[in-house]
């Protein structure tokens, strides 16, 4: 009985594999989308097995360019000229096993420049662990190049311990300095265009600013300009302007053609077109010429507070300057005229664009469907009286 019952029982693993088969079978041809986990468990898989190999052949030759007793800046100077990242770094921990050789600086330097412009990141970061290990290597140049690629990469956190590493170095020449701040300056900036988010990190970019007043450092063009795209995206524009006229009276600093441009920006935003147009003219005393994103921000924000009239001879202004105007700005403009009743006004006008080569057809054709749509009988009245 008991060999009977065992007979009997023998088919049911068959029976799950058949079913685990039948369902890796459905799955393999399922029509559902894949998990999001799924999808990057894949890609990360694809990213390993698609990662380039040691050219072992080009590794060995290089290292049979050493000397036995080779010195770090040898080793640098071949590091320097292998086009190879990988080659590069297996030098670079080849050398590190080697008795009676310690890596400096520049051997530090060199091998975090070529992964990082290469974006191995991850195999970067084990050399930097390393530098950050040591106490006596490092130098503000050698920082100042992790710091630009950890942003780079997207791993601000790094970047900031860094600088945090740098400030409380013992060794003076490794202190940050205006080159480091303003590669913060530019990654917070670039974290993205939600005034929010900008908000947040506005905190951050001030008392960084603060703090490098604090320790003597004088603010260039770059930091008082960061500044100032700093506040217009958060949409403090009043702290803004009271950094551009900073700038000459306390930091000796004066404004470049990006400090109007990102208030002009900033205060047509806010529908300040009176103080805009004031910037805008003084910048064009002092020889400068507003940026396509002003001119457009201004005619837009002319347009739309109900000066067509200034919106239109700023439209001919920025295109006698050779700037571009957009699609949008086009389009408000138009909008504006016709809201006005001046339909026939707008269809001239637009005529005038295309044949001045302003707009294209096919951007011409597009406005003149939306006026169509916006404003169908009159635009059909004014096509057919001329």
């Amino acid at each position: 009985m008991r060999l009977s019952n065992q007979t009997q029982a023998a088919p049911r693993p068959q029976l799950l594999s058949n079913e685990i088969l039948c369902l890796s079978l459905n799955s393999l041809y399922s029509t559902k989308a894949p998990s999001r986990s799924f999808r990057r468990r894949e890609s990360k898989r694809s990213k390993l097995n698609a990662k380039p190999r040691l050219n072992e052949a080009q590794f060995q030759r290089a290292v049979s360019q050493l000397t036995p007793r080779f010195t770090a800046e040898e080793l640098c100077n071949l590091i320097t000229l292998q086009e190879d990242p990988i080659v590069c770094f297996e030098l670079f921990n080849w050398a590190s096993q080697q008795r009676r050789f310690r890596h400096d600086v520049c051997t530090y330097h060199i091998t975090i420049k070529k992964l990082g412009a290469a974006k191995m990141y991850e195999e970067m970061d084990n050399v930097v662990n390393q530098v950050l290990a040591v106490p006596y290597v490092g130098s503000e140049a050698l920082y100042n190049t992790v710091i630009y690629f950890s942003t780079e990469a997207r791993k601000l956190t790094r970047a900031v311990n860094v600088f945090k590493h740098m400030r409380n170095s013992r060794n003076l020449d490794c202190r940050p300095s205006i080159r480091t701040y303003n590669l913060l300056f530019a990654a917070f900036l670039s974290r993205g265009n939600n005034s929010y988010i900008n908000h947040m990190y506005m905190e951050t970019i001030r008392c960084l600013f603060r703090q490098m007043v604090n320790d003597g450092i004088q603010p260039d063009i770059f930091s008082l300009n960061s500044m100032i795209k700093g506040y217009v995206l958060s949409l403090h524009v009043n702290d803004a302007l009271r950094v551009f006229h900073q700038m000459d009276v306390v930091y000796k600093c004066l404004p470049n053609s990006f400090s109007y441009d990102y208030l002009i920006h900033g205060l047509c935003a806010q529908g300040r077109t009176n103080n805009a147009k004031e910037l805008c003219d003084q910048m064009k005393q002092k020889g400068f010429i507003p940026s396509n994103k002003s001119y457009n921000s201004l005619v837009n924000a002319l347009a739309l507070g109900g000066e067509v009239d200034e919106a239109v001879r700023y439209l001919w202004e920025m295109i006698e300057k050779r700037r571009s105007a957009d699609f949008i700005t086009c389009r408000t403009v138009m909008d504006e005229i016709c809201r006005r009743g001046k339909v026939g006004e707008a269809m001239r006008l637009l005529k005038e664009l295309q044949e001045k080569d302003i707009v294209d057809g096919h951007t011409y054709k597009k406005l003149l469907y939306v006026l169509e749509d916006d404003f169908g009988n009159s635009v059909d009245k004014t096509q057919l009286g001329n």
